[in-house]
């Protein structure tokens, strides 16, 4: 009975999260890009929401670039680089552990501004509330494998997780049996994990697939307002193609414009 679990918990439910992270974000796109949002509440309790979410998403981007790389990179790629399996163990219980810290703060912040402020509270929906708290388990689970991960810190451990990770990505179910005798909080860790996979296209999670990465590398622009002798306002916007005039004033002259009243 065990091996059957195991076998499927990380033998096969590993395609279906993944199969439905992707079919299901498709679909939804194509069918309700209106609902392709975080449903931002942050007119409420801005200060708390700005630091909570600024450590969560710093935190989750660090952990999701270590998870990425350090199990999805090839072992013979660390040996050519010398990287024994003892440093990269270590590397990953300190970056990792300091990324997780910031994120599990930062979701804490996030999940008691929703739980405990009234209008965000009446304002969330039940999925709202669930996605937060998955997360909050999520982090926490993470966090308290490092005492486990105290124990074993010459790296094999590290290489069985390394070897199932590229064998359910090169299709191969029967990787499951190289995890088969790990801890349970490391089995619990994995399968929230990919529960978080299954149910993003039906969550606020979906806006992942919108991280405006683009912002980084985006041209300045700078915005200058005149007002004219008419009253009116002109504003250009100077961007890569040159100045952009926009000319209009104000939200009730442009109500009134828009109605004919002038």
């Amino acid at each position: 009975m065990n091996e059957f679990l195991n076998y499927m918990l990380f033998g096969w439910y590993p395609y279906v999260a993944l199969t439905v992270l992707i079919v299901g974000s498709i679909l939804r796109f194509d069918r309700a890009q209106y609902s392709w949002r975080s449903q931002s509440s942050q007119f409420l309790r801005r200060k708390q929401m700005l630091w909570g979410s600024n450590l969560f998403h710093l935190g989750v981007i660090m952990l999701f670039g270590g998870h990425f790389i350090g199990l999805l990179t090839p072992i013979n790629v660390f040996d050519t680089l010398g990287i024994t399996h003892s440093f990269k163990q270590w590397m990953a219980l300190v970056v990792g552990g300091i990324a997780g810290i910031l994120a599990f703060i930062g979701c804490s912040m996030l999940l008691h501004r929703r739980l405990f402020e009234p209008r965000i509270r009446r304002s969330s929906s039940l999925g709202d509330i669930l996605v937060l708290v998955l997360l909050w388990l999520q982090l926490f689970l993470g966090l308290a494998s490092t005492f486990w991960t105290i124990d074993h810190m010459d790296g094999e451990e590290m290489v069985l997780f390394m070897g199932w990770a590229q064998g359910i990505l090169t299709f191969q179910p029967s990787a499951a049996n190289l995890i088969i005798d790990s801890y349970l909080v490391y089995k619990l860790h994995i399968v929230l994990g990919l529960t978080l996979f299954l149910i993003t296209p039906f969550t606020r999670l979906v806006h992942i697939w919108s991280v405006p990465i683009w912002y980084l590398l985006r041209p300045g622009y700078q915005i200058v307002r005149s007002r004219s002798k008419t009253g009116r306002t002109t504003t250009s916007v100077s961007g890569p193609a040159g100045p952009a005039p926009i000319v209009g004033g104000d939200a009730a002259m442009r109500a009134r414009t828009e109605s004919g009243q002038q």
